[in-house]
Order: structure tokens, then C-alpha cells, then sequence
């Protein structure tokens, strides 16, 4: 019987990574962590994360590796690529892969771990920065069952864990996850721009549809941005229009047309193409906005 934690490695300690390593940390974990740039991860040192300067170093001893980067191909090129994550790592610990990413990357990388004798699992989160912090996150995760099981103490001070299915099912329960808050978001957007269009006041009415079948998480929290206009990014527009649009490309190879979706898609690829990228998701009503000549509300 194990008389030790098990030893953690975060990789990517952005807006989701460092809350999660140090919910790891606090929880009694030893978490080693690495950024690609480094001077982000320091603040972490304070709350009992180590920090180390080479990937190497970061997952050598560790018996899990927790991936939090922003893409596929960051994931790919960091976690499988020639000097990579996987082939430093020992052949018994576990790769969990927590980033949004394609559902192909997913199974890619699940492969390239298990050519070592590493398992792995994709097991992406929603639940956004609060969610990280408050340890509350959704995570989906895809692999055997047994990994998840054996993992279930480290995603614990995370948040709740579902098993959905084999090597992918956790990337592409994500996508469809983006799909329900993406599009909730542009509802809220619109909702809300229309009561300010018609003269009533965002705010009073964001109130009174609180606890009626128009509430909801994203309608709280993405309402209230709106309302106040804070956009500082708890999720970026720009990463929001990644998932939307590999979940689009996902859908296309699949003869499958998903109709508000793709508009959807289309809302936040303006909203990144006219320069707001790395405003909060819920910005998107500022595209609204412009869209209907109002720049100067926002």
C-alpha cells in the first residue's frame, strides 16, 4: 500500500493552470511545475509549488503529469514532439491532459504515451477560472477506467470527475461543452443588448430573469460581465473561437451541419478579427454592438 502522495507535475500554469497547482499543492500534493515562460509561473513558489526551469526536470520523478497549455499544437509539440514531456517521463506514471484540444490531438497523443508504457487520459475541464480556483471544475475524461480511478484523488481538490468514454471522448465532450457555452453566451448578448436597445436597464433586467428558466451559470457570471463591461479574460475570446471552430472542423468531416453553431462561430471570429481576441468571452457583446452601430455604448 501507497504511504506517500503522489508526486505532481503541471505543465502550463496560466489562467487555469496555477490555481489548479495550487489546489494540488494545498491538498498536500508535491507539485513541480514548468511554464514555457518561466517569470508567469514564480508567483506559484509562494504557495508551495516548485518551480524548475526544464521540462525535463518537471516530470523526470513525477507520478502524474498535468498538461494545461493553450492548444493541439502546443500540447502536441510539448507533451510528444523529439525532446518532449512523454519521453521524459517513467514508464508507470500517468499523463493527464487537461487542455481544450482536437479530438485526433487527444487520441495522437494517447498513443505516443502508450508506446511507453504511460497511461493517459484526456480529460479537459469546464468551469472557467472560478471554477479553478473554488476547485469546482467539471472534468470530462476520456481513457480507461481504471486510470481515472487511480487518478481520482489527484482530480479531487479539482473538482468532479465523469468518465465518458475511451482516448478522445474527454476532448470531444469538451467541444461539446464549448458549443452549449459559446452559444449561451451570444444568447445573453443578445438579450441584453435588445433590453438596452428598447430602453430597459441591462442590469434590472439581468435581475429579474435570475431563477427563471433563463438562468443559468453562464447567464450569472457572463450577465454580470456584460452588465458591468469587465472583460478582463477569465476565458478568451480567442480560445473560445479555437474550440468553436475545431469543433465546427470536427463536425464538417462528419457531414454534420450544426446551423446556430456555425453562426455562433462566425460571431466570435469577427469579434477576434477586429482586435478583441484577448478580452474575456462575454465581450462578445461588444461585436454586438458594433454589428448594430453602438460602439460608442460599449
Amino acid at each position: 500500500m501507497r504511504q506517500r502522495p503522489l508526486s505532481i507535475a503541471v505543465i502550463g500554469t496560466g489562467i487555469m493552470g496555477a490555481p489548479m497547482a495550487t489546489r494540488l499543492a494545498e491538498a498536500g500534493f508535491p507539485v513541480t511545475a514548468w511554464n514555457r515562460t518561466a517569470e508567469k509561473a514564480a508567483a506559484l513558489q509562494s504557495k508551495g509549488v516548485v518551480i524548475v526551469g526544464s521540462l525535463a526536470d518537471a516530470v523526470a520523478q513525477a507520478d502524474a503529469v498535468i498538461c494545461m497549455l493553450s492548444s493541439g499544437p502546443v500540447c502536441e509539440a510539448v507533451l510528444a514532439g523529439p525532446d518532449g514531456a512523454i519521453g521524459h517521463m517513467r514508464p508507470d506514471a500517468t499523463l493527464v491532459v487537461m487542455s481544450s484540444i482536437p479530438v485526433e490531438t487527444a487520441i495522437s497523443i494517447a498513443q505516443a504515451a502508450a508506446s511507453r508504457g504511460i497511461a493517459c487520459l484526456d480529460a479537459p475541464v469546464s468551469g472557467g477560472e472560478k471554477g479553478a480556483q473554488e476547485g469546482s471544475l467539471a472534468i470530462m475524461a476520456g481513457g480507461e477506467v481504471a486510470v481515472v480511478e487511480r487518478m481520482a484523488e489527484v482530480f479531487a481538490p479539482l473538482g468532479r470527475v465523469t468518465h465518458v468514454g475511451p482516448s478522445g471522448s474527454g476532448a470531444l465532450t469538451k467541444l461539446a461543452n464549448q458549443l452549449i457555452v459559446a452559444s449561451t453566451i451570444c444568447a445573453v448578448a443578445e438579450a441584453l443588448t435588445l433590453a438596452e436597445r428598447g430602453g430597459a436597464d441591462p442590469a434590472r433586467v439581468r435581475q429579474a430573469l435570475l431563477g427563471g428558466f433563463a438562468d443559468s451559470t453562464v447567464f450569472r457570471q457572463h450577465g454580470l460581465r456584460m452588465v458591468e463591461g469587465n472583460f478582463q479574460p477569465g476565458g478568451p475570446a480567442k480560445y473560445q473561437l479555437k474550440d468553436t471552430s475545431t469543433a465546427m472542423a470536427f463536425a464538417d468531416a462528419r457531414g454534420l451541419r450544426l446551423p446556430v453553431s456555425e453562426e455562433v462561430d462566425r460571431l466570435f471570429r469577427a469579434m477576434v478579427d477586429h482586435g478583441d481576441g484577448d478580452l474575456d468571452h462575454s465581450g462578445v457583446i461588444l461585436e454586438l454592438r458594433r454589428m448594430n452601430c453602438n460602439e460608442s455604448e460599449g
